[in-house]
């Protein structure tokens, strides 16, 4: 209800402000994935990605010389703009610098790949998928694509929240894939949510009942539209945007921590993200939390003749034996402690944990936190480099 409200309280104050936003607006902000690496000294190589439903989905490229190249998958309403965001303290550019192959992934329906063969983005049936079709159809591709064009056997691979969700359920489903993984680190690694507390369960309590409102004739959350322009539009006000998208948006669902995102941040994270994803993907988190278990979409009646069962199968995590590490931290209200240690408990192959210093590090820190290139980095790589 906090989203609702604060939403609410955006299409206010877009009325009464007025505020040439995109002319204020920081260099980065306007940039895409290409610009801003080229802006930043790695000029980006693109690959197209077919999957084997039809989505087209746009792969980018840091050539180096490591033998094993290293996958970056983004998270929930993310692009692979959210990894580079940060500039030269950016995770990639560590990453590069160091000499390794970074390649960076972008599933369906983000503004990368809002294309299909055949099926029109703005019709329905576009946005029929869930993290199920991102994991067995986007991210099989994309792994396919990255070993094909290196002539490498094996990846390494980092996720954040969603993004390690993904190499969950295709292992699990596609057991041959843990083969082609040679590590994965889990940034924030968002499996369960049994134990979400406010307003995190709240959202999620909130969107089953969104799905039944809206049922009919919303299927794409945060594409092109009412929401998506009054984002760009208040949040780079100062101080106001925010007071509105940081403290009352972002930090209650991630975790308060004005040390990590200040307000000269907002503006550029907030052109970028968040991006479009489909109401089906809520609703299917939303089912993880209902029914503490992590199980496949769950379609009532139907599921006799989709899995020939009462019940929608669960993901069995005993199968995901690739080697794992699994990065935590105490302030992540999506990605809660406990909720890390149960995932723990049932990933056979977990070589590495970490929780995350200080404190207050929370679920975008991964990605967007001012010092993460001190806190976190050197542990990455230093992961890398013992597992490589």
């Amino acid at each position: 209800m906090l989203l609702y409200f604060s939403l609410v309280f955006l299409t206010f104050t877009s009325k009464v402000l007025s505020f040439n936003s995109y002319k204020s607006l920081p260099e980065d902000a306007k940039l895409f994935f290409t610009e801003l690496s080229f802006k930043y000294g790695h000029p980006a190589k693109e690959y197209r990605v077919v999957t084997e439903d039809g989505y087209i989905l746009q792969l980018f490229r840091w050539p180096g010389k490591s033998k094993i190249p290293v996958l970056l998958m983004h998270g929930l309403f993310s692009t692979a703009d959210s990894w580079i965001l940060r500039g030269n303290t950016s995770l990639p550019v560590a990453l590069v610098n160091a000499g390794y192959d970074v390649w960076i992934g972008n599933i369906r329906g983000n503004k990368y790949s809002r294309r299909h063969s055949n099926l029109n983005p703005n019709k329905r049936k576009f946005w029929n998928f869930s993290f199920h079709e991102l994991a067995v159809y986007d991210l099989s591709a994309i792994i396919d694509t990255v070993l094909d064009k290196t002539g490498a056997k094996k990846i390494n691979a980092m996720g954040h929240s969603q993004g390690n969700s993904i190499f969950y359920v295709l292992s699990s489903t596609r057991p041959e894939y843990n083969e082609k993984v040679n590590l994965l680190i889990a940034l924030s690694p968002v499996c369960y949510f049994n134990n979400a507390q406010p307003p995190v369960n709240n959202v999620l309590e909130f969107i089953p009942i969104f799905g039944r409102i809206t049922k009919g004739f919303v299927a794409e959350i945060f594409g092109p539209g009412l929401i998506r322009v009054l984002l760009e539009n208040i949040c780079p006000i100062p101080d106001l945007g925010y007071f509105i998208c940081a403290e009352n948006i972002l930090f209650p669902l991630a975790g308060f921590n004005k040390a990590e995102l200040g307000p000269d941040f907002v503006p550029v994270l907030t052109t970028h993200f968040p991006s479009s994803s489909s109401l089906k993907n809520l609703l299917h988190l939303a089912q993880v939390y209902d029914r503490k278990i992590f199980a496949a979409y769950d379609y009532g009646p139907r599921n006799v003749l989709v899995y020939n069962s009462t019940e929608p199968p669960e993901y069995d995590l005993n199968k995901v034996t690739m080697p794992v590490v699994l990065i935590a931290a105490k302030n992540d209200r999506l990605s809660t402690l406990k909720d890390v240690e149960l995932l723990r408990r049932k990933l056979p192959n977990v070589v590495g944990e970490l929780v995350m210093e200080p404190d207050k590090f929370n679920h975008i820190d991964y990605l967007w936190g001012e010092h993460t290139n001190v806190y976190l980095h050197p542990f990455i790589l230093s992961v890398l480099e013992k597992y490589s």
